[in-house]
């Protein structure tokens, strides 16, 4: 079991943990670190993209330090809600732990986007699409996330 805390713990799901849930959880602990603990992992590890690094790092975000985990690595029913980032995520999500919220927001795999691209700065407008729009989502936490208060 996790500490008592104010906080309400989320967990961002995709494939790899490479792209879109890093670029959640740093929005998220960019944005609402008062309120939310963030956390993010993957089906698989696939390694931390370095376009999302990059790009983050643009929106002043620093990712480098962030590693690419699977899904085995926490206790699901330490989480207050689980966010799946992509289609294969949310198939592939176990079961949800009573007292935990399953969302599904669905967003655009970068690198699937910027695959036949040759140009880096092409590339990039990519990542950074995904990372806007993955912006504009976490500022509408916490208000817009189905919480509420856990059983003690």
């Amino acid at each position: 079991m996790r500490a008592e805390s104010n906080k309400k713990k989320i967990l961002f799901l995709c494939t790899g943990n490479s792209c879109r849930s890093q670029m959640a959880e740093g929005w998220t602990s960019h944005l609402h670190a008062d309120s939310l603990e963030a956390h993010s992992a993957g089906i698989k590890a696939h390694g931390l993209n370095p376009y999302s690094v990059e790009v983050m790092n643009e929106a002043g975000i620093d990712l480098s330090g962030h590693r690419s985990k699977q899904l085995d690595e926490f206790d699901l029913q330490s989480f207050d809600v689980i966010i799946t980032l992509c289609d294969h995520a949310h198939e592939s999500c176990p079961l949800v732990p009573p007292g935990c919220r399953l969302v599904h927001k669905g967003f655009d795999d970068p690198p699937r986007l910027a695959r036949n691209l040759q140009s880096k700065e092409d590339i990039l407008q990519c990542y950074r699409r995904v990372r806007d729009e993955i912006q504009a989502y976490v500022q509408s936490f916490p208000a817009s996330l189905p919480l509420e208060e856990k059983e003690k």
